[in-house]
């Protein structure tokens, strides 16, 4: 396996030697061994919450590390099964998305209520299990673009999960909905001793113009996770920025020019540390996704983990660079993302 460096190629200088001017990496609370102590301990989560997160971050090649690594497979619905699984048709059975995630040492899997649910009782408890509740289906016709629920919180702790998560299309017309159901599905997680991870997605056409898509976007981005660290989310799942000055471009809402004269740089390392600082400055850890598949997939996999870890993220959700592919192949490019985090001369910026 080629070593990070060898992976970022011409970019290798710009990202590992970057220093921030931003955001101090002092003022953040970073991922660590103590986190679930330093940080979840002072909310108002249960002891059974934090029993379950710890387990997520003991689990796996980064187990104790603070930082996560977690395989997530909710394509079949939110981009239709053939669309997703015909590269690799091995991953239409649930099964081998959990051997995919066992056998890349991952601190856990995210998956449907359902495809968890089929194999529950011979993996919940060789693996933490994140069951994801809600989900865009593209069945519909016309289609409709909204996340709706396809399982209950009560089903996620039945099977043995220890966290649930769930999608709001944050700009959309149906995401004051989304919000309420999300807000009320995580109070009752919590209830139940279940952490919550909310992947935060932008949806809306006006924040994409002829000249850039906005919902990249730091800025919007930013608030985004703002929103989720709002609604008790311990983990959000967000989009690594490539632009900003979304509200100035999309002429809505508010900001301040000084997100962009003093907290943000057009530096990706710095992008992506304003949204760390909207997750109230990392107590909310952000994990960035991995993004569609490519030719590239390991090179990309790799620039993204280091984006993440030096702005002071908590890791990479990736699926699709994974299992459209055949399963070692898929475990490789996993492990090369966990080397990023498991390499302790890649610091914050």
């Amino acid at each position: 396996m080629p070593s990070t460096e060898e992976l970022l190629g011409k970019d290798a200088e710009y990202l590992l030697n970057h220093e921030s001017q931003t955001v101090s990496k002092n003022d953040l609370h970073v991922p660590g061994p103590d986190f679930v102590d330093r940080v979840y301990k002072s909310t108002d989560r249960s002891p059974v919450v934090l029993r379950n997160l710890q387990s997520l971050f003991n689990h796996g090649r980064l187990g104790g590390t603070g930082y996560l690594s977690i395989l997530p497979v909710d394509q079949g619905i939110e981009h239709s099964a053939g669309a997703s699984f015909a590269p690799n048709p091995i991953y239409f059975d649930p099964e081998n998305i959990i051997k995919l995630a066992i056998e890349s040492d991952c601190n856990a899997v995210a998956s449907t209520i359902g495809a968890l649910g089929s194999i529950a009782r011979d993996y919940a408890h060789k693996i933490p299990f994140i069951a994801k509740l809600n989900h865009n289906e593209l069945l519909s016709y016309p289609n409709t673009h909204d996340q709706i629920m396809f399982g209950s919180v009560k089903q996620a702790y039945n099977m043995g999960a220890v966290a649930v998560g769930a999608t709001i299309y944050f700009g959309s017309e149906e995401s004051q909905r989304q919000i309420q159901e999300v807000s009320q599905a995580f109070h009752y997680a919590h209830e139940l001793g279940l952490g919550t991870i909310l992947w935060a997605y932008l949806r809306n056409p006006a924040f994409k113009t002829d000249e850039e898509d906005y919902h990249l976007a730091s800025d919007l981005t930013g608030q985004a996770i703002h929103l989720s660290a709002s609604l008790q989310a311990d983990i959000v799942k967000q989009k690594l920025p490539t632009t900003n000055k979304g509200y100035t471009a999309v002429n809505f809402g508010k900001t301040h020019d000084k997100v962009y004269s003093e907290l943000t740089s057009d530096h990706p390392i710095d992008l992506t540390r304003y949204q760390v600082v909207n997750s109230f400055m990392g107590r909310a850890g952000l994990i960035n996704s991995g993004g569609g598949s490519s030719e590239r997939d390991l090179n990309e996999a790799v620039k993204t983990a280091v984006i993440n870890k030096r702005a002071g993220g908590m890791g990479l959700i990736m699926g699709r660079k994974a299992f459209q592919r055949p399963m070692k192949e898929g475990s490789d490019i996993i492990r090369a993302v966990q080397e990023v985090y498991a390499d302790e001369s890649i610091t914050l910026a």
